[in-house]
């Protein structure tokens, strides 16, 4: 457990994700005194050397009371039009808070499609690590204004895993108004705090059921598939309630700690691992399973034997296998049209000339090559 708290007490970076639930009231409308109070929190993380990058939700939440609407709206119209009047007064509010400290913010606001476009997510990059550069505290929120059923990323729960990784982030912090993962439903009297979760399996039994409150859209389940997202990466993910997020900064032994599980990879990879959005899967035999799982390989056309989904050369597609399970991903040098004709053949020179050429005008000899896959 101290090894964890540790990665928070010595982190050079790290993200902190706040719900609606802790910064507005819950009939909608910002909350004054949460905000400041967590303002302050982060503010001081920052005067002891830590850079801090915020995403928050709550827009929708603040445009409740100027729009005069008594509980969160169902559709998609009308969160839009909430999230348009309420993003400028929640960031007013951070703007304010802040320059207490006399620190400024700078608003990042982000679709799903923002992360999946590789040039996109490559600029997102860059202008975040620029705020820190400058020492502006980053206030990153999902552009609920014009983001789509289709291109949402569900919750910022999900947007904080991906803004961790995205920045190379030691450690992610989940605040909500629930205190910690317990090993059953938390209005049970018999219920415990599960301090650490060092392996996915441990919390496969584990009621996660408990929903978000009625300004928000998170809830527990949202969090714990955040942190495994995160931890996947190397990334120390923690656990906790608004309330304890002076205590969850300094890395003392509140919540619940997800340690990591997988070691970091290359910025690009993070992006086909997490970011990317698939347009197509490929199943695999078992002997193409091992090559590219175990031994690293390039994926070959013999070792195909399906095609789902309709993409072009470039996209991303999911490599799975015999049984459908996602095993790897990668960027794919055929159209699924040209693939076609060639699953399950031996790579040859009469194949490879069926293949559209790259960019560089040379036939693609190979489904995926092995610097453009990422194995999950």
């Amino acid at each position: 457990m101290d090894d964890l708290c540790s990665v928070l007490r010595e982190a050079h970076r790290v993200v902190v994700k706040v719900g609606s639930s802790s910064i507005t009231a819950s009939s909608g409308g910002i909350d004054a005194y949460q905000l400041q109070a967590l303002s302050t929190v982060i503010a001081k993380r920052w005067a002891a050397g830590t850079q801090v990058l915020l995403v928050s939700s709550g827009a929708i939440a603040a445009g409740m009371t100027p729009l005069s609407l008594a509980r969160r709206p169902k559709d998609l119209a009308t969160q839009q039009a909430a999230a348009s009047a309420g993003q400028g007064s929640l960031m007013a509010a951070y703007t304010q808070a802040f320059s207490l400290h006399g620190m400024n913010v700078g608003q990042v606001l982000l679709t799903a499609d923002d992360l999946h476009r590789r040039k996109h997510y490559v600029n997102a990059s860059r202008t975040l690590e620029r705020l820190l550069e400058l020492e502006v505290v980053p206030v990153i929120n999902e552009n609920d204004a014009v983001a789509t059923d289709e291109i949402r990323f569900g919750d910022n729960d999900r947007l904080a895993a991906l803004v961790a990784n995205l920045v190379n982030a030691d450690a992610l912090i989940l605040l909500s108004d629930v205190d910690a993962l317990y090993d059953m439903h938390p209005g049970e009297p018999a219920a415990s705090r599960i301090s650490t979760v060092r392996h996915p399996e441990e919390v496969v039994e584990v009621d996660i059921s408990v929903m978000g409150s009625g300004v928000g859209t998170g809830g527990m389940a949202s969090k714990v598939a955040a942190a495994q997202m995160a931890t996947q990466e190397g990334v120390t993910v923690l656990v906790t309630s608004a309330e304890n997020a002076a205590d969850a900064l300094a890395g003392e032994d509140v919540g619940t700690y997800f340690a990591p599980t997988g070691e970091r990879k290359s910025a690009r990879r993070r992006w086909l691992a997490h970011a990317a959005n698939a347009r197509g899967r490929l199943i695999l035999d078992r002997g193409a399973v091992a090559a590219v799982v175990q031994r690293q390989r390039s994926l070959l056309p013999v070792g195909v034997t399906a095609i789902e989904g309709r993409f072009v050369a470039g996209d991303t597609v999911e490599l799975c296998d015999p049984a459908g399970s996602v095993v790897a991903r990668g960027l794919v040098n055929y159209a699924s049209g040209d693939l076609a004709p060639l699953v399950g053949r031996r790579l040859d020179t009469s194949a490879a000339e069926h293949a559209r050429p790259r960019a560089s005008g040379r036939a693609a000899r190979t489904v995926v090559r092995r610097d453009d896959l990422v194995v999950l």
